[in-house]
């Protein structure tokens, strides 16, 4: 597996793939025991595989309880990457869950004992409660940094809008730079590139997709009846409810057939392919070797396209008609094609 840099504002390498580990513990009535989850994570870091994703809501805290000990004979050779907000229980009270300082503080608290480290190298916002200012948060993960309790932050499951303004005032306040942010990305659910992923390599951060295969939707074994989080967690991630996600599936499958790859290699493939860290969420062996086999896999220009076309999102307003040619020699006076324009992101 190679590596790269995360994002423009940190030196930090992290290897292609990260791998995901919701399914690390029995907490939620579905998951995995440590004896089974093991072969897991030594054949990802034997493969080269160096990034790790929790929360401490994962199984209730059992996955960072298992992480911790797995990591342990190895932990500088780990990018230890945990959550907050949800709280590490089933009957979490409102002042243990949420973006408050206070939660921030007795989760990574929390997560330092249960991850058995000194510092936690990745701390996400896990989701926006709509209710804690974005400076109280921004200024909470400061303090953190210069505590030594984390080294660096992100935000997963926020508006653009909100990330957007937590780094404008980082920046402008001299505080620890946002870093990376997280979200849901793949063949049928791209929403965000209409504002997510532009904001993001606008302000250089490190973007990290979860659910790369939909919930186990891109794999097509839904449609042969298989059981997975449609039983296990009471649902999928996404459903094939529509006449383009049948596209998508139909043209996955096919382009896995045309190059002797399977369905979940080709829809990580293309997750990697867009500029995004996948998280792999395996639940066993067998499925953590198929998705590896996606680090090996090229798509070919043609595939891509091909891809692109049936899985097109509409963008929507502004972006159609900042995008329309009409609109784009209006503001270029009508000389856009004698323009050289500036490759760099406008912020």
């Amino acid at each position: 597996m190679r590596y790269k840099l995360f994002g423009n504002h940190t030196g930090l390498r992290v290897s292609e793939f990260a791998l995901g580990t919701g399914n690390f513990g029995t907490g939620w009535g579905y998951g995995s025991t440590p004896d089974v989850v093991r072969p897991i994570f030594d054949a990802y870091a034997e493969a080269g595989g160096n990034f790790i994703d929790t929360a401490d809501s994962y199984q209730f805290g059992q996955s960072e309880t298992i992480i911790g000990d797995f990591i342990a004979p190895e932990r500088d050779n780990f990018v230890l990457a945990t959550k907050y907000s949800h709280g590490a229980s089933a009957n979490a009270g409102p002042l243990v869950v949420g973006n408050s300082r206070k939660s921030m503080i007795q989760a990574v608290e929390a997560s330092l004992k249960r991850l058995k480290t000194d510092r936690i190298d990745l701390l996400w916002v896990h989701m926006s409660d709509e209710m804690t200012p974005i400076e109280e948060i921004v200024r909470g993960l400061d303090d953190l940094v210069r505590a030594g309790k984390i080294i660096y932050s992100g935000f997963s499951n926020f508006p653009a809008w909100r990330i957007a303004s937590g780094a404008t005032i980082a920046s402008l306040r001299g505080w620890t730079p946002v870093a990376g942010l997280q979200t849901e990305y793949s063949l049928v659910e791209r929403s965000a590139e209409r504002e997510l992923l532009p904001m993001a390599k606008g302000f250089g951060l490190g973007v990290v997709g979860w659910s790369p295969l939909g919930g186990g939707l891109l794999t097509g074994k839904y449609r042969r009846g298989e059981e997975g989080r449609a039983t296990g967690l009471g649902a999928v991630i996404q459903h094939e409810d529509s006449s383009q996600r049948s596209a998508i599936i139909d043209e996955v499958l096919a382009i896995a057939t045309e190059i002797g790859a399977t369905p979940s290699q080709v829809g990580i493939a293309w997750v990697a392919a867009r500029g995004v860290t996948p998280i792999i969420g395996p639940k066993t062996l067998e499925q953590l070797r198929d998705n590896m086999g996606a680090v090996a896999l090229v798509l070919s220009e043609a595939h891509i396209d091909r891809l692109n076309r049936v899985s097109v999102v509409s963008l929507g307003a502004p972006h159609e008609l900042l995008a329309d040619i009409r609109t784009r020699q209006r503001l270029a006076g009508g000389k856009l094609e004698l323009l050289n324009l500036s490759s760099t992101p406008l912020i």
